[in-house]
């Protein structure tokens, strides 16, 4: 006869799920636990600061390349359509980094996008559609913004020592975020499509 084994809590053990569970929250937003990683607490919090900021703003740009990605259109649009889809799965993968690194100081990542709304400093958008350049132009605002608050940060947390928070700012983040401004950038240069100017008539 078979027997049903019993684990701690002296509820049977069985193939139903244990659905709607609920749980009190274990670590809260804005703190750090303790490892150790030769860091102090007070760096790894200011660290987790900054990389909070940079990640919510990182993860609104993703959705506005997302988001102009699907509204592209015009003469540039397949060139752009695919442009925009690369570069949102770039900031992707920012994301994730960024979450994790947070995660390795001991900290809390930020995960919810209603959380990140109201963290981050990337001005929303108008729900519908803009002009091709307009978006462009959005797109390397937000750019700016992650990218000013990269360099200051990735020199504040260098003087506390942090050396991995400062080489995730600036070989990741900041030389992803150039690199794209670049591209970007070079569709706003107004210029001949088949003909050159020729001043000389």
């Amino acid at each position: 006869m078979a027997t049903t084994t019993q684990p701690a809590s002296g509820q049977p053990r069985g193939s139903q799920p244990l659905l709607h569970q609920k749980s009190p929250v274990i670590q809260e937003f804005g703190t750090v636990k303790q490892f150790p990683l030769g860091l102090s607490a007070d760096s790894r919090l200011y660290s987790c600061q900054r990389l909070t900021r940079v990640l919510a703003d990182t993860q609104m740009l993703y959705h506005l390349y997302k988001k102009h990605h699907w509204l592209m259109r015009g003469a540039t649009f397949y060139q752009l359509h695919l442009l925009l889809d690369k570069h949102a799965d770039e900031q992707l993968q920012l994301v994730d980094t960024l979450a994790e690194r947070v995660q390795t100081l001991g900290g809390v990542a930020v995960g919810d996008p209603r959380h990140a709304a109201e963290l981050t400093s990337v001005p929303r958008p108008p729900d519908g559609v803009e002009e091709v350049p307009a978006m462009l132009s959005r797109l390397l605002e937000a750019h700016e913004i992650i990218l000013t608050e990269a360099h200051d940060a990735a020199a504040r947390v260098a003087e506390l020592g942090d050396d991995g928070t400062n080489d995730l700012l600036v070989s990741q983040v900041i030389r992803t975020g150039e690199l794209q401004c670049w591209f970007l950038s070079e569709h706003l240069v107004d210029t001949p499509l088949v003909r050159a100017d020729d001043p000389r008539g």
